[in-house]
């Protein structure tokens, strides 16, 4: 799942005007202002999104904060200048996330766009649309595959025209499983026969309101989220000749994670497969698995009525405001509890009698390095050289192993194991 953060901000009846755009010119694209603009900026994960990208952006980048309003952005460009006092001039760029008009302008002024404003079911569409229409790449960190079904449906043609690359749940957990099943494949090396790979994932991050926003969303839509995936399949073509598939089963303990492991009902393992559907490295048979991992049975257990719990909660209103009640969009863990949090995403990989274990791990998931991932997702599309590709696309699809090498020079490790784990996967004082 993108255990994504998007950052709510719910549209309001005027329509604010963008400010001013002063023109630059550009070598890469002359007749765009900007190389990318963060749209959500006001937000807690949009916000850190402004201070990554204030930190490691190339100091040649022209980019622009963009949100609903304008004192919210002030205050966010405020706060960046007091570390890097080059950036007070940064462009703002007041626009409501319902304002397609305002949004085409948007879009036709930069070649990327960033986006952490959802729920994305809610609020997402309008800015896909003028991205696709103005050939602009596009990156958010939704996890919820009724939007991802229904944009693919509504604007990937227009973008395959166009040229803009759409590139959905660019944060924790959809890039992990993404982009580490893709650095498994190129170590794997697979000749003709079926492949098979599970995902163990274990973390103790948090999460934030927009987060818990975008999961009751996608939740209280359980038959809206079943006729966007039937249409998808019965519109998307598929390569001939080649099987694609999950694995699943019971909750149960795994030798290689060391680890009690149940499967999770999340947007992760569509993406693996459109992925290896796309790609030819994966072979002609391609299963893929996407667990949780714990020690202890009971956790896996009290987990898989947690998420029972919150898919049943997401359907009867009354209790979807309860559950909202908790964290309002826009919160989420301080900064000493995000330096406390990590993750890690291990693979056994097998294919005829070879097998290989990896792993992907990271800090803080939903926050830092969700962050971190979007932002070098953008950066990526903007300044790599990459293939060409367009219209719905995945990270591994887009971007692949120039995104693998950004993420690993940003400190999010990819390995292979040499020898067997002996342990569940995480820090050592998690084991």
């Amino acid at each position: 799942m993108s255990d994504a953060t998007p950052d709510a901000e719910t549209p309001q009846a005027e329509t604010p005007q963008a400010e001013t755009l002063h023109p630059e010119s550009s070598q890469t694209d002359p007749g765009k202002l900007y190389d990318l603009v963060l749209f959500g900026a006001t937000g807690f994960t949009g916000s850190l999104v402004a201070d990554y990208l204030a930190e490691h952006a190339p100091a040649t980048t022209r980019w622009a904060l963009a949100g609903r309003s304008e004192t919210k952005l002030r205050t966010v460009r405020d706060k960046l200048t007091a570390q890097h006092p080059h950036l007070k001039d940064l462009p703002l760029i007041t626009v409501d996330a319902a304002d397609r008009a305002a949004l085409r302008d948007l879009a036709g002024s930069t070649r990327v766009v960033i986006t952490t404003v959802g729920p994305y079911l809610t609020h997402g569409e309008p800015l896909v649309a003028a991205c696709a229409d103005a050939g602009c790449d596009y990156v958010d960190l939704t996890g919820e595959p009724e939007f991802v079904d229904a944009m693919y449906l509504k604007h990937h043609a227009r973008a395959v025209e166009t040229g803009a690359r759409l590139v959905h749940a660019c944060g924790f957990d959809s890039i992990p499983a993404d982009l580490g099943v893709l650095y498994t494949i190129r170590q794997l090396a697979p000749a003709d026969g079926p492949v098979r790979i599970q995902g163990f994932i274990r973390s103790n991050g948090s999460f934030s309101g927009g987060t818990l926003a975008s999961a009751t969303t996608a939740m209280s839509r359980p038959g809206a989220m079943a006729r966007a995936a039937k249409a998808r399949r019965a519109a998307q073509p598929r390569p001939a000749g080649r099987r694609f598939g999950t694995l699943a089963g019971p909750p149960r303990h795994d030798r290689v994670a060391h680890a009690w492991i149940a499967p999770l009902p999340v947007i992760d393992t569509q993406i693996v497969l459109r992925s290896a559907a796309a790609l030819d490295d994966y072979g002609p048979d391609f299963r893929y698995g996407h667990y949780a991992a714990v020690r202890r049975l009971p956790v896996a257990l009290a987990a898989l009525a947690a998420l029972t719990t919150l898919a049943v909660s997401a359907q009867i209103k009354p209790l979807r405001t309860a559950v909202s009640r908790f964290v309002k969009p826009g919160e989420g863990p301080d900064e000493r509890r995000r330096a406390r949090s990590w993750f890690t995403l291990r693979f056994h990989a097998q294919a005829g009698d070879r097998t290989l274990v990896t792993e992907v791990a990271g800090g803080d998931p939903g926050y830092t390095e969700t962050a971190k991932m979007l932002a070098e997702s953008a950066l990526c599309l903007a300044f790599d050289d990459l293939p060409a590709t367009a219209g719905q696309l995945t990270t591994a699809t887009a971007m692949g192993e120039a995104l693998i090498a950004r993420l690993q020079r940003a400190g999010i490790t990819f390995r292979t194991l040499t020898a067997p784990p002996t342990h569940s996967p995480g820090p050592e004082r998690w084991r």
